[in-house]
């Protein structure tokens, strides 16, 4: 905040270059999310599932490139509730907003 302050306060300082790393690297973060899908087989899910699974299959993805390995339960049933819903829409066995609700992650 105090940055947009600066920026409307007249002064010089210049949030460009600034924006201009932040649109950088959500470009490249949606590309590689985009192959990540495409390779899980996912790639035509519609946009509405893919932000809502967006980060699980961000982590799916690290963990499978050895960045790091878990055992928690809790990230192993999330995964498990992941494909089995995407299955179910896939399948038409349920509809793409039953599929989204069951996926939403609640907050507390």
């Amino acid at each position: 905040m105090e940055a947009l302050k600066m920026y409307d306060s007249g002064s010089n300082y210049n949030m460009q270059p600034v924006l201009q790393k932040v649109l950088t690297d959500a470009i490249k973060e949606h590309d590689r999310l985009q192959e990540t899908f495409s390779l899980m087989g996912w790639g035509d899910l519609p946009d509405a599932l893919k932000v809502e699974i967006r980060e699980d299959v961000a982590a799916m993805a690290d963990e499978l490139q050895g960045q790091y390995s878990t055992v928690d339960p809790y990230i192993l049933k999330r995964r498990e509730s992941v494909t089995y819903w995407v299955e179910c829409y896939r399948d038409g066995i349920c509809s793409l907003k039953t599929a989204i609700e069951a996926l939403k992650v609640r907050k507390l």
